[in-house]
């Protein structure tokens, strides 16, 4: 039986989040370091730039990850990939070249440890389940991992202009299903703005691609900011992203 000290806190390291069978361990500071560099690391850890990883307990379990993000494994892990024959390798090719994630995602099940690659982004750990049953969208390139009951499917704009003026891409990543999924954000939690939509008849309008995650369930759009293309053109503002309907909506706010 292979044991590791990576779940125990040290001077420079712990366990900051436990969600499902992740687990976020962050480095605090980094003390791998010599004269030149000492200063540029104080005060990185000073303003939150720290290494952070991904560490998922596997106990009969299986988790998904982006292609390339295993840093090492311990234990009667198995790796398969998310392929089931040529077909569906066919798809999820198609699917990799709209959304620009990789074809192939590993899976990992049994029984141990796996710790993925030290990242500088910040990690959302999100319960795809909460979402509703329609799922939620996120931006490109944010997806690091998910538990495998959690299932993944491109989703096209449903409207010619929010597929053209948007800024968010012809296709997206949408999660389905229940588990914990593992985001790698531009930004931390903390300033996330988060927007509950409620009724049927709510708005929000974003100027700008700054929404990374939305409800499925939401109807996307782009619109003119004023009535009119003079009105848009004077205020400054031209076209805004719009969401409409029930759902929820993660911005960042730069």
């Amino acid at each position: 039986m292979v044991t590791t000290n990576i779940m125990e806190q040290t001077s420079c390291r712990a366990i900051t989040e436990t969600h499902g069978c992740f687990s976020l361990l962050e480095y605090d500071r980094d003390i791998s370091v010599n004269k030149s560099t000492a200063t540029t690391e104080y005060f990185a850890s000073k303003m939150n730039v720290k290494k952070r990883q991904v560490i998922a307990n596997l106990n009969g379990n299986g988790v998904i990850i982006q292609a390339g993000a295993m840093q090492w494994i311990a234990g009667a892990v198995d790796i398969a990939t998310n392929i089931n024959g040529v077909g569906d390798f066919a798809k999820k090719l198609i699917g990799s070249k709209v959304t620009g994630e990789s074809a192939v995602k590993p899976r990992y099940t049994g029984t141990g440890t796996l710790v993925l690659e030290p990242t500088y982004k910040h990690i959302l750990f999100e319960d795809v389940a909460a979402w509703g049953a329609a799922g939620m969208v996120i931006e490109d390139k944010l997806f690091y991992a998910c538990e495998d009951t959690v299932d993944m499917k491109i989703v096209a704009r449903s409207t010619f202009s929010s597929a053209t003026l948007g800024g968010e891409g012809l296709f997206n990543n949408c999660l389905i299903g229940k588990g914990i999924a593992v985001l790698e954000s531009p930004v931390p939690r903390d300033e996330l703005i988060v927007m509950n939509l409620t009724e049927p008849t709510d708005v929000v309008k974003i100027d700008g691609s700054m929404a990374i995650a939305w409800s499925n369930s939401l109807k996307f759009t782009v619109e003119k900011a004023t009535k009119t293309l003079v009105g848009s053109a004077a205020s400054g503002e031209g076209f805004v992203n719009v969401y409409r309907g029930v759902g929820k909506v993660l911005m960042a706010p730069v």
